[in-house]
């Protein structure tokens, strides 16, 4: 079996050692076909990072998508329980009245008078 050092498994699941990236934020990358170097720079991965990284996904393709696909399953449920859980303060939000921009402008026109006239 082939060895990947920089491959480990954590409390968050498959990771590359030494970050706190898994190789589930890799595969929102490698699933939209971006390049390998582009993933490495985006992620702020060394060579052998990135190499052992996309080795490990391609060589254990459908444990890593399943993995990957209950980690999707889990941000969904995560993101329906907090819109759920915080419905009335972005109703108490959307509610607010709204300033344009000739009034926020006359307001920060205002601050920057006072703050001027403090100096």
């Amino acid at each position: 079996m082939e060895s990947h050092p920089n491959v480990v498994r954590t409390e968050r699941g498959l990771s590359i050692a030494g970050t706190r990236i898994t190789l589930y934020d890799v595969m929102d990358y490698f699933k939209k076909d971006w390049p390998p170097d582009l993933i490495q720079y985006w992620l702020n991965l060394t060579d052998e990072q990135i190499a052992d990284a996309i080795d490990y996904i391609k060589k254990n393709l459908a444990k890593v998508e399943s993995e990957y696909q209950e980690v999707l399953r889990y941000a969904e449920e995560l993101r329906q329980y907090y819109e759920e859980y915080n419905r009335e303060r972005f109703a108490e939000i959307a509610a607010m009245p709204k300033l344009g921009h000739e009034e926020l402008r006359a307001r920060l026109k205002e601050w920057k008078t006072r703050l001027e006239q403090a100096s």
